[in-house]
């Protein structure tokens, strides 16, 4: 990557919640957490991470993130996935990327947290938006 990704800022007007995760694979298997049940999505399974606040680069975001969700530090990689959806409450754009975790990582917050094979990504329920990233993930 030549340097960070520079995007408008997500409190710019247009409506449009600017999520970054991180997609850590270690051993063959991949980190994925529990999404709190009161929360938008409650119970389904993600990829850390979270929303990027106003002057953020998505790289500073998905830094601070994993150290307040998971107590590590992160290697920000590739950006493996950029995806719009609109679900009925709100339009999220997400940026996956994959990324490379210092140390063993803690469920800060209370999460729930899974190290999963690829090839059980599908017994865990993603939200829609994560859908194409997951199956790609399956595949390889």
């Amino acid at each position: 990557m030549s340097g960070p990704l520079t995007l408008p800022s997500p409190q710019g007007g247009e409506g449009t919640v600017e999520v970054v995760a991180a997609v850590i694979e270690r051993a063959g298997r991949i980190l994925i957490a529990r999404r709190h049940a009161g929360s938008h999505l409650g119970g389904l399974w993600e990829f850390p991470g979270g929303k990027r606040q106003a002057g953020e680069t998505p790289e500073a975001a998905l830094v601070r993130e994993i150290r307040e969700e998971l107590d590590a530090a992160v290697t920000v990689g590739e950006l493996l996935d950029d995806v719009e959806w609109t679900y009925p409450e709100q339009t999220v754009r997400l940026l996956f990327f994959r990324c490379a975790l210092a140390g063993e990582p803690r469920a800060a917050e209370g999460q729930e947290i899974a190290w999963v094979a690829r090839a059980d990504l599908d017994r865990y329920q993603f939200p829609p938006a994560d859908g194409g990233l997951v199956a790609r993930l399956r595949r390889r």
